[in-house]
């Protein structure tokens, strides 16, 4: 039997905003937008991400977050930023070579440093 990453599930108070967010953050295209929104590295490339909708409020930290390995730590994560990222404090010692961030409605994601 085979089994193929087909995409992952993020609930989204509103998904056209959270959707066009991530895509532009990651420079990902949106494929689908008629019942939450689809984005994928490029249209006929999986794995994608699917933000659905759910009018619950984020309560706790995401129990599943992604880790981005970019060229230049400092860059990138001062582009997220600019796009509306915020920092997160989720206990770190701040000796991590990692820096945690939260997309606009509160999803933890890591930027990672470069690989030794």
């Amino acid at each position: 039997m085979a089994l193929e990453w087909e995409q992952i599930i993020v609930d989204s108070q509103d998904p056209q905003s959270l959707g066009r967010w991530w895509a532009e953050a990651l420079g990902w295209v949106i494929v689908d937008d008629a019942d939450g929104v689809e984005i994928r590295p490029s249209a006929d490339r999986l794995p994608g991400i699917l933000f659905g909708n759910d009018s619950g409020a984020k309560q706790v930290k995401n129990r599943v977050h992604p880790d981005f390995r970019p060229d230049d730590q400092q860059a990138e994560v001062e582009r997220l930023l600019s796009l509306g990222a915020r920092r997160a404090d989720v206990g770190q010692t701040g000796d991590e070579p990692w820096v945690v961030l939260l997309d606009p409605e509160g999803n933890e994601f890591c930027v990672l440093s470069n690989r030794a």
